[in-house]
């Protein structure tokens, strides 16, 4: 048994975005350790052209940290996961989606906190960067903000992502595959952790243990946003528990009438409080155009 530092292999999924994952790659080089474990990086590349090839080879002829470029031509994010998690060594697996960037002790934190809880995982915040000033309506809105928690607050499945998460490695090896290709444009890392904690695994949380995800202008249009809360609506169907799908069809079938009622008096009090409801809007309708076999989006936007 080996008595040496642990190992963290870092799994980044990668689509058409070389500009941002080279921003990733370069925060990531240098990681603070403290001689406490080592860390190597996996970059599974979900592009058919192999967009991000050039990218990747510069950045390891370079840099001292071990990194691996595994391509993933078949479209689909759940397989692309599962080629970087192939292709990991590590005791401990993090995730980090190629459009972050992490604080330099985002991997101590996360494993810290791992060890101090003896838990299976330890997810952590994202928070939105931007390069470019966005609209008042976007930052009042609180359009790219998500939840955060106090550092050791069990963690749902349902709360879960993978864009920020550590993990030890023999949580990923009972299913195999671990991430289930069904879920081709998003879900497949809930829905990982569906299983995971119904086989009895814990995941708590690390609010110092941040990673910044980079917000585009083009994510700023309500085009996207509807679009990707009419894709959150259909996929949350996906994952088969009964009762909870049937709770939130329910729901859904009450809140849509409920909710396009109240846009015209919501857009009186300003276009964040119109898209903010127009958002729950979208998602409730995706919901249940899912359940008649409607399919309104196919696949998220780059």
């Amino acid at each position: 048994m080996s008595t040496g530092p642990k190992h963290i292999s870092v799994c980044i999924c990668t689509f058409r975005r070389p500009h941002l994952l080279k921003r990733l790659l370069a925060e990531l080089e240098h990681q603070v350790v403290d001689n406490r474990f080592t860390y190597s990086l996996v970059v599974a590349d979900n592009d058919s052209h192999e967009s991000a090839r050039d990218c990747v080879v510069e950045f390891a002829a370079t840099s001292t940290v071990p990194t691996r470029y595994c391509p993933e031509p078949r479209q689909n994010i759940a397989l692309a996961r599962n080629k970087a998690v192939e292709h990991a060594t590590g005791d401990f697996i993090a995730f980090i989606d190629d459009d972050e960037f992490p604080c330099r002790d985002w991997l101590q934190r996360l494993l810290n906190t791992c060890e101090q809880y003896g838990v299976d995982a330890v997810l952590g915040p994202v928070r939105p960067h931007f390069d470019e000033e966005p609209p008042p309506w976007i930052i009042r809105g609180g359009f790219c903000e998500r939840p955060e928690y106090s550092t050791g607050r069990v963690i749902k499945w349902s709360e879960g992502r993978a864009g920020n998460i550590l993990l030890r490695r023999e949580v990923l090896s009972v299913a195999s595959p671990p991430f289930d290709p069904a879920f081709n444009n998003g879900g497949e890392d809930m829905e990982f952790l569906r299983c995971a904690s119904a086989r009895g695994a814990a995941f708590v949380w690390c609010n110092e243990a941040a990673v910044y995800e980079t917000v585009p202008p083009s994510r700023w249009t309500r085009r996207h946003m509807f679009k990707r809360a009419l894709l959150r609506g259909k996929n949350i169907l996906k994952h088969p528990t009964r009762s909870r799908k049937l709770r939130l069809l329910a729901t859904s079938t009450v809140a849509v009438p409920l909710y396009l009622l109240a846009l015209p008096v919501m857009s009186l009090g300003g276009q964040h409080l119109f898209m903010k409801y127009g958002i729950k809007l979208s998602e409730h309708l995706g919901r249940l155009l899912a359940l008649v076999g409607l399919n309104p989006v196919s696949e998220r936007d780059v």
